[in-house]
This record gives C-alpha cells, structure tokens and sequence, in this order.
C-alpha cells in the first residue's frame, strides 16, 4: 500500500522542522492513513487522499493546531499561571496520537453522514410483487 502523501507534504505544513525519527513515524504513519482511506473511500479524488492523509498524520503527530500548547483532540481547556493548573476535556473522535478520519475529513472524501439501517431478516420478509402496467 503505498501512501497518498510524502514527509514532505506533511513538513510543509509543520511549524518545526522534523527530526530523524519523527520522519521516520511520519513515513509510517502516511502508509498507515492511506490504508484507513483506502478501506472507507477508495474512489475519493487523488487529492482529497493527499489532504487528508497530511490532516491525520499531522494530527497523530500533534502539530495541526500551529504548535500551540493545547493538546490535539481537546474539546475544552483551560489554563492558569501561578497556581500551575490546568484541564483538558477530549472529545470521543480519536484520543492523541490516534489515525481517525474527522467530520471535515469525511466530507472531503465524500463521506457525508449517511443515517440509515439495514435489518439481515429483512431480505427473508416476502416483498410485494409489482405489477406490470398495462
């Protein structure tokens, strides 16, 4: 499985350059997405693969939020000074560090929310027949 991106794309959207190592996991995780978007949406476009293959990692990586010191995935935080506390709330979407395809991720591969059911006793119910019109 190739990946749909390079350590490159994703360097080029980091606020630090990358080590050694952290090129290395950036290599691995790249394939690692490109397995996770092939298995949801192997018909997405070639770009589309790019981008978001670039927002996963970068988000396994902890870097998509600019270098800032709030962790990746938090829902809610906040910080104090002298009294050296903080609090972070995460929301259910991935936990740190973790491959998963966000809300504007999926759209962007044609994802959309679809709702719907599927019953497996339902292809054992009699269907109606329909008649031909004269």
């Amino acid at each position: 499985m190739a990946a749909y991106a390079t350590v490159a794309d994703v360097q080029a959207r980091m606020t630090h350059a990358m080590t050694e190592q952290e090129q290395e996991i950036c290599s691995n995780l790249l394939e690692d997405a490109g397995v996770v978007i092939d298995s949801f949406a192997p018909d997405a476009s070639a770009d589309a693969k790019k981008l978001v293959s670039c927002r996963m990692v970068l988000r396994a990586m902890g870097d998509l939020d600019g270098g800032s010191q709030i962790p990746m995935g938090a829902t809610q935080g906040s910080m104090s000074a002298l009294g050296y506390s903080q609090s972070w709330t995460f929301g259910t979407a991935g936990g740190t560090g973790e491959l998963y395809l966000g809300k504007l991720e999926k759209q962007l591969l044609g994802l959309d929310n679809r709702i719907g059911s599927y019953s497996p006793v339902q292809e054992l119910a009699p269907q109606p027949e329909t008649e031909a019109a004269p």
